[in-house]
């Protein structure tokens, strides 16, 4: 029985509901609306999430949420017995693991979800994480749990006081890194203070995002916005207060990346930029949302004679400034004439 078609009093049962979710931030907020979906479908559940320990406070606010177990990665899959141990004493109404562990068949449960292969090779992830529930046709939005302490703190870090540019120039490998170069012009054309020059977001303050230990990578920006314009949300907070503050933005224009995931899951017009990765299948989620890539397709970028993603610098060279221009400024007019509408 798949989960959208519960009786009405099944779903008044307070059920105990064990969700093993993904390692990485990105994974994280595309399968979020499959929590989301277990939290409306069983408004009296208790859910138990397992995942990622750097994915672990994007969970902090889902309704219904018992506890979050971060799982930290062992060797010779020795964290799947940490897991185990914490659950096996429950008594589970139902267990929806994407990560494919043993945990849903060696402790007890009523039903059991375990994540299915892509449909076909240009499915997106979001499609075939929801096939897991049956919801492949209508696969559940990813979205963010914000609590007031989060908006509250986003609210003094991004004050009122004109558009802000929230700009994420890191990624999880040097591969998909733009080069901060070319982040820096980008920077200068959208917030031209000449909107007949291509300024979308005159004079706009710039919100700088990445993960702890990520600074170094951003450093052509830092150098180059003048402190009175630039926000530095490099590695400083805690991701709903990260998301809290993406609300607070304008745009976004950033590597493919949790951050990018992020931006669309908090429904503001997001750029992603595309090289070493599959856009058909990590593409940004959302009618407010694109994917620009580098001229250079994917097979030509990635499993070429000597290639070694563990040492590959970037390759995103063949991406323009011109190009992310162009989309930037398509899809803010897109969304414009939508809110006109």
């Amino acid at each position: 029985m798949l989960v959208g078609s519960e009786s009405h009093a099944y779903k008044l049962f307070a059920m105990k509901i064990l969700f093993i979710g993904p390692t990485r931030i990105g994974d994280a907020v595309l399968s979020s609306g499959l929590v989301q979906h277990l939290s409306a479908t069983y408004p009296h559940s208790r859910i138990t999430i397992a995942c990622g320990a750097v994915a672990a406070p994007l969970y902090a606010g889902v309704p219904n949420l018992e506890r979050v177990i971060p799982i930290v990665k062992k060797p010779v899959s020795g964290h799947w017995l940490d897991v185990w141990l914490e659950v096996v004493g429950t008594r589970w109404d139902q267990i929806v693991d994407l990560r494919r562990s043993v945990i849903p068949w060696t402790v007890w449960a009523n039903r059991r979800f375990v994540s299915r292969p892509a449909a076909d090779a240009g499915e997106h992830r979001v499609v075939s994480l929801a096939r897991t529930l049956g919801l492949a046709e209508t696969p559940p939005a990813p979205c963010l749990w914000i609590l007031d302490q989060h908006r509250d703190r986003a609210g003094q870090l991004i004050p009122e006081g004109g558009p802000v540019l929230a700009i994420a120039p890191t990624a999880n490998w040097r591969g998909k890194i733009w080069p901060g170069a070319r982040f820096v012009d980008l920077v200068e054309r959208l917030t031209n203070a000449d909107p007949a020059k291509g300024g979308i977001l005159p004079n706009a303050r710039v919100a700088i995002l990445g993960g702890p230990g990520e600074i170094s990578a951003a450093a052509d920006l830092f150098d180059a916005i003048p402190p009175e314009r630039r926000i530095n949300l490099v590695g400083t907070e805690d991701l709903p207060t990260v998301a809290a503050c993406l609300k607070r933005c304008a745009l976004f224009v950033g590597n493919d990346s949790g951050l990018m995931h992020m931006a669309a899951a908090a429904d503001i017009p997001t750029v992603g930029l595309f090289g070493p990765s599959r856009t058909e299948h990590y593409r940004p989620w959302g009618d407010r949302a694109v994917a620009v890539r580098t001229e250079k397709a994917y097979d030509e970028l990635v499993g070429g004679p000597g290639y070694d993603h563990r040492n590959a610098d970037t390759m995103m060279e063949s991406l323009s400034v011109d190009s992310v221009v162009t989309a930037a400024t398509a899809l803010w007019k897109q969304c414009e004439q939508i809110a006109a509408q």
